[in-house]
């Protein structure tokens, strides 16, 4: 290097001698920029590969996987907006659970506690961390999301009952995004997942890859995200591999110039285009060589607006004091609503509210006639708190 500057120096002297120094430093400087995002970049693809490639997936619609519990929303405004967020790049370092990309500086030292009551004294919980490394220019998190459902009895083949067991399931989540370009960052989610049903017990493996674009002066956000792709370590019963819930979403949003209001679209099961089935009630639905076939130009359209979730959040204040929340999501909808009766499946809406250094937010999801579920957070910068923490 000392050689190189010489010969640069040689050219001139004095000013324009250092100048060119400088020229020359700083494009070297780029150089090894760009070499570290290329070899970052196919760290992760390279990881997730892997991952996909150690079993073979079959994405299934309708609880054809395990450690289906990967797909709950992680927080209360997740759940108040259809239960998917992959287009929101802020200080929520719940949105990198499903979405590594949106990790950014904001989220140092933010932590969060979430808890999801759902039915039948269901409960689910996620709690996250988050630090960003300037050396690495990298920001990581670390989540540890649990379900419990509940009491169960135990019974013999005769029916007596032999005790009582409460199935659960965890997840261990380690993620990290960085940006590559000013537009552009990517990020990766390891998921270590332990899983047991009484004297059932599992564990796998899972991983999120996820790019996202964004224009800042626009205000508008693009993401692709690769969910949930990984396999068991061990079976439930010997011989009897059970695949992931992988899942491709691709999802935009946009928050608007003079209103204090973003959209949100997010294409959902990209993987599998036909997400209907054979309902024995319709008398309009056919079953041909194992696939459901639509034989209008309304089933066409309905199969088409499942794949999508329509999403609204208003942003009040400066700092954003007070949200509102709304989505709707027509595959639970179709999914999960009766023909006889009207319901609200599929809609979901929240409330979050900044006061001093905490974030609350509530969020509930429609999902069936027979009971929704109440999603509770609560987040704050530990930053704030105590200087030396920063």
């Amino acid at each position: 290097m000392k050689y190189l500057n010489i010969g640069v120096r040689s050219q001139g002297s004095g000013v324009r001698g250092e100048a060119s120094d400088d020229r020359f430093t700083t494009s070297i400087q780029h150089s090894v920029f760009n070499i570290q995002y290329y070899f970052s970049l196919r760290l992760c693809v390279s990881a997730f590969i892997l991952l996909m490639s150690t079993h073979l997936l079959h994405s299934q619609i309708g609880g054809d996987n395990v450690y289906e519990f990967l797909n709950l929303p992680a927080s209360a405004r997740i759940t108040a907006l259809g239960g998917s967020l992959i287009t929101v790049k802020d200080s929520d370092i719940s949105l990198a659970y499903s979405n590594p990309a949106a990790l950014n500086k904001e989220m140092h030292n933010v932590i969060t506690f979430n808890q999801n009551f759902h039915v039948a004294d269901i409960r689910n919980s996620y709690v996250a961390y988050g630090r960003h490394i300037e050396k690495w220019n990298s920001t990581f998190h670390l989540g540890f999301q649990t379900i419990n459902y509940g009491n169960f009895q135990s019974a013999d083949e005769f029916g007596n009952i032999t005790g009582t067991f409460q199935p659960s399931e965890l997840a261990i989540t380690i993620g990290a995004g960085r940006a590559l370009y000013e537009r552009m960052s990517v990020g990766v989610n390891l998921k270590l997942v332990s899983s047991t049903f009484e004297a059932y017990n599992s564990f796998g493996i899972s991983s999120d890859l996820a790019a996202m674009y964004y224009v800042e002066d626009k205000n508008f956000t693009a993401t692709l995200l690769f969910k949930n792709a990984g396999s068991q370590i061990s079976t439930y019963r010997a011989g009897n591999r059970e695949d992931l819930p992988f899942e491709i979403q691709l999802g935009i949003s946009k928050k608007l110039q003079y209103l204090p209001f973003r959209f949100s679209i997010t294409a959902q099961h990209l993987q599998q285009w036909n997400l209907l089935y054979d309902n024995p009630n319709s008398e309009e639905n056919t079953f041909f060589l194992g696939e459901p076939v639509a034989t209008n130009n309304s089933e066409w359209i309905d199969n088409i607006f499942r794949h999508f979730i329509f999403s609204g959040e208003f942003l009040f204040g400066k700092a954003e004091v007070v949200n509102l929340r709304f989505a709707y999501n027509h595959f639970l909808k179709k999914e999960l609503s009766i023909n006889s009766l009207r319901s609200l499946a599929g809609f979901s809406a929240g409330l979050g509210i900044k006061i001093r250094r905490f974030r609350f937010s509530y969020g509930i999801g429609v999902y069936h006639i027979g009971g929704s579920t109440h999603h509770l957070s609560i987040a704050t910068n530990l930053s704030e708190f105590n200087r030396r923490l920063r």
